[in-house]
């Protein structure tokens, strides 16, 4: 069956159409949640509300981009949702009046880290840092899509992954594997 055809039969809430779905993106779904939450139970949790959701909103859904971006999209949102209710209470801050942050992409990584460490210290990030640098580096979020998914400006956006990619270069360098300025 073409996913089209899926599709339309989710649309008109076919449920066997809406296993098939389900089927086919869970585990990368999940891998997703993963990457939020760290926790498997918490993941299940989310990834099952994430899907009801998209069930319940498919006729959203306009094909103006993949179905797995359009999902993911929304796992994301119920992983940042399910982090703010838990325990997450941050003090915003209007990223307008702050001090222009200079870009500096010119830094290198030594070849020998493992990805594991570098998602330990995307981990360490401070939440509003954390999820910009997930997004646009491991899940590959443009600017645009992220200031949308967190309700902040494009510039607050971009600010907010400089800085972030600046505080993940230091945690490495404190770990000995920064070999830039």
């Amino acid at each position: 069956m073409f996913q089209a055809d899926i599709l339309e039969k989710c649309k008109a809430n076919d449920r066997s159409a809406q296993l098939k779905l389900y089927r086919q993106y869970c585990d990368g779904m999940y891998c997703v949640a993963m990457r939020f939450l760290k926790n498997a139970d918490d993941a299940e949790d989310v990834l099952q509300e994430a899907f009801i959701k998209a069930f319940q909103k498919m006729h959203q859904y306009k094909g103006e981009v993949t179905f797995g971006a359009w999902l993911k999209r929304i796992v994301v949102n119920k992983c940042i949702d399910f982090l703010k209710s838990k325990n997450e209470h941050t003090i915003s801050l209007d990223e307008t009046y702050m001090k222009p942050v200079d870009e500096d992409d010119d830094w290198r990584v030594d070849g020998q880290i493992d990805l594991n460490e570098v998602k330990e210290a995307i981990g360490q990030l401070p939440n509003k840092y954390k999820y910009v640098v997930m997004m646009y580096l491991v899940e590959g979020f443009d600017h645009q899509e992220i200031s949308e998914v967190l309700q902040i400006s494009e510039t607050a956006c971009r600010t907010r992954l400089l800085r972030g990619k600046g505080q993940l270069k230091e945690f490495l360098k404190i770990k000995g594997y920064g070999t830039g300025s």
